[in-house]
């Protein structure tokens, strides 16, 4: 089952007509990827290119050619790769199969899984950290609002949950007083991010906000968590 971190990547070359014990080579090795649980086969199927015989192929519209460039990825564990590659030699006869180091960034788990890792977030009691980040609505991070940029790392670093603040009213270093007017939109009135998460957790995201707060305020507090109620969410919909 593939889960985020280091993991290997197999890749094969092949030519769709390719056969191996008069089937399609592909199809061989989708039939033994599966035998065998890898978690997940991509097979692309190239709409030009060219292999060692020099010839150029394309695939037109209303003329298809039968000998195109065939591309199978597979991404898995090093142990669930390496129980797949003796299969996979003896059926490639002619082509190429890669192995390069990945790092799985997110990755889709069953919905039991799933479940179990809401059931887990819901059992956040006892020491934590809080984590306050004070920035100006007018930040920005590579063309977004900064508050927005930074939220999103959040749930990419899977942040257990986050709370984003306007102020109405207030000043900062430059002894400036703001006000929310009714018909502003935007200004440079506080925004305040809340979280409260693990240590490990919290911990994880400190660098990001080291680099992409560049005027601003990061707190950082011991709190402990009374009770933590999370209303019932469908595995479906996360």
């Amino acid at each position: 089952m593939v889960k985020q971190g280091p993991a290997k990547k197999l890749t094969i070359y092949i030519d769709e007509t390719d056969k191996f014990g008069g089937k399609p080579v592909y199809e061989v090795l989708m039939d033994i990827f599966y035998k065998k649980k890898i978690a997940g086969v991509s097979v692309f199927r190239g709409v030009a290119g060219y292999g060692t015989d020099g010839v150029f192929h394309t695939s037109k519209m209303l003329e298809l050619s039968t000998s195109m460039p065939m591309k199978i990825e597979v991404v898995d564990s090093e142990e669930m790769i390496n129980k797949v590659l003796p299969d996979v030699y003896h059926v490639v006869e002619k082509g190429l199969v890669e192995i390069t180091e990945t790092n799985v960034i997110k990755c889709c788990p069953k919905a039991l899984e799933k479940k179990e890792e809401v059931e887990k977030r819901m059992k956040l009691e006892g020491k934590a950290k809080m984590l306050r980040v004070i920035v100006s609505e007018d930040d920005k991070w590579e063309g977004e609002p900064l508050y927005e940029a930074i939220i999103k790392r959040f749930i990419m670093m899977d942040i257990a949950g986050a709370t984003v603040y306007k102020a109405i009213a207030g000043y900062g270093p430059h002894r400036r007083f703001h006000k929310k007017k009714t018909l502003t939109s935007t200004g440079e009135m506080p925004i305040l991010i809340t979280v409260i998460d693990t240590e490990e957790n919290i911990n994880k995201v400190l660098p990001i906000l080291d680099d992409m707060v560049k005027e601003g305020i990061v707190i950082l507090s011991d709190v402990n968590v009374i009770k933590y109620v999370h209303r019932d969410v469908n595995p479906e919909m996360l």
